[in-house]
């Protein structure tokens, strides 16, 4: 993109567009501190979570972190809520949006001048999570968030045509509705056809977010990954989420023996938080094109069923959910209903046996997957296991988890 658009265009002063924290029509009440590696924090005067870990394990620095919170801080001018920093109004100087988008253009710039390949890969992978970061939580109607996403999507397949191994964007026709889009990453020192592992991620980000999962425990390992956003996220946007929640990744999961580069007899999901619930609800729907299943913070009954829990969950959260299930302007009350039909148990799955192998890892005093959560999803399989993640030191705490996973995952994969 030109310099001229970047200045011009893309940091021109809009006021139109509606404001994220207004775009969820609910009764906001006084958070309540929630403190998560996957989540983030709840900070006093901010709506967002500030998920200050997984954005620095991502590639950001916390210093770059701080310096863009501070300038969304600062900024005087009006807001949907005068309480909360990161409301402002207008496409403009202190918009959660711009912020970080003038941010993700700086290092755009940068990859574009850098004649080192691999160095420009870095700094438009940089450019990507920062673009991300711009479209977060993602909610449905967020003009500006779908922008971002573009951008960062666009940031994604230019960095990865530039860093080791090979990225295909494979688009996947889905019966009933839009066609969809995943990326497959393959690891540079291994050959076609790869086993596989299709991530399920989080409600709360995009297929693109995960490159460092693939680079630093995948791709040594010799394991593709296949991404794909879920059902109203990104390039999944189109799709609503349901009680199915498998219904994409199901599909493609499906096709999979029509792409060349995939081993289709040595595929494994990783599913974490919500994309747990697809990963262990397909472990008991798709038992012959499946090896294993591993998650990570599993949201599969707790949480869904929980009104005590429920009330615990930041506004932000609670709005992203009425969000993704088109229940914007629904009661909660409607919305708690709604929420009970995700839970696995009263679907009638978990706590059947199914004869895939799955791990299930978990933090204690996790709000969003009580350790009985984790402990049923391995009783309910042949060949289950659970991972306690020690809550401290965090950073290497998580590193080593991902790392065991990993192992455990290569094992069912390769024997």
């Amino acid at each position: 993109m030109p310099s001229k658009n970047l200045s011009e265009e893309l940091f021109k002063p809009r006021f139109k567009h509606p404001e994220t924290s207004a775009l969820v029509r609910r009764e906001h009440h006084s958070p309540i501190q929630v403190h998560n590696t996957l989540e983030g924090d709840t900070q006093h005067c901010w709506y967002r979570m500030l998920n200050k870990l997984l954005w620095t394990w991502r590639g950001l620095t916390p210093q770059e972190i701080s310096e863009v919170l501070a300038r969304i801080a600062i900024s005087n001018v009006e807001h949907t809520s005068d309480e909360l920093l990161d409301t402002v109004i207008g496409y403009r100087s202190g918009n959660w949006n711009f912020e970080w988008s003038k941010q993700a253009a700086v290092w755009q710039q940068e990859a574009m001048q850098d004649e080192n390949p691999e160095q420009a890969g870095q700094e438009w992978l940089h450019a990507a999570n920062l673009y991300s970061l711009a479209a977060y939580p993602y909610i449905k109607g967020d003009e500006l968030a779908d922008q971002a996403q573009v951008l960062a999507n666009r940031a994604y397949e230019e960095a990865t045509q530039r860093l080791s191994g090979e990225l295909k964007a494979l688009t996947f026709s889905i019966s009933g509705g839009s066609p969809v889009t995943g990326f497959l990453h393959m690891p540079a020192q291994a050959k076609a056809p790869y086993p596989t592992v299709m991530l399920c991620g989080g409600l709360d980000s995009l297929q693109i977010d995960h490159y460092r999962l693939f680079h630093d425990y995948l791709a040594p390992r010799g394991i593709a990954m296949l991404t794909l956003d879920m059902p109203s996220v990104g390039l999944s946007s189109k799709w609503t989420l349901n009680q199915d929640t498998s219904q994409l990744h199901q599909q493609v999961l499906r096709e999979l023996n029509n792409i060349p580069w995939i081993d289709h007899t040595r595929v494994g999901l990783f599913g974490y938080r919500f994309g747990a619930n697809v990963a262990t609800r397909l472990a008991y729907l798709e038992v012959p094109r499946l090896r294993a299943v591993a998650t990570l913070g599993a949201m599969v009954h707790g949480v869904f069923v929980d009104a005590q829990r429920q009330d615990q969950l930041p506004d932000m959260y609670m709005d992203m959910l009425a969000s993704r299930l088109g229940m914007s302007s629904t009661p909660d009350s409607n919305l708690r209903t709604e929420l009970n039909r995700y839970s696995l148990k009263v679907q009638g799955l978990l706590g059947r046996r199914t004869p895939i192998p799955m791990l299930a890892a978990y933090w204690n005093n996790d709000l969003f997957c009580p350790e009985e959560d984790a402990r049923m999803i391995a009783s309910s399989s042949a060949q289950g296991k659970t991972l306690m993640i020690p809550t401290a030191p965090v950073f290497s705490s998580f590193d080593k988890a991902l790392n065991q996973i990993c192992d455990w995952l290569a094992k069912q994969l390769k024997d």
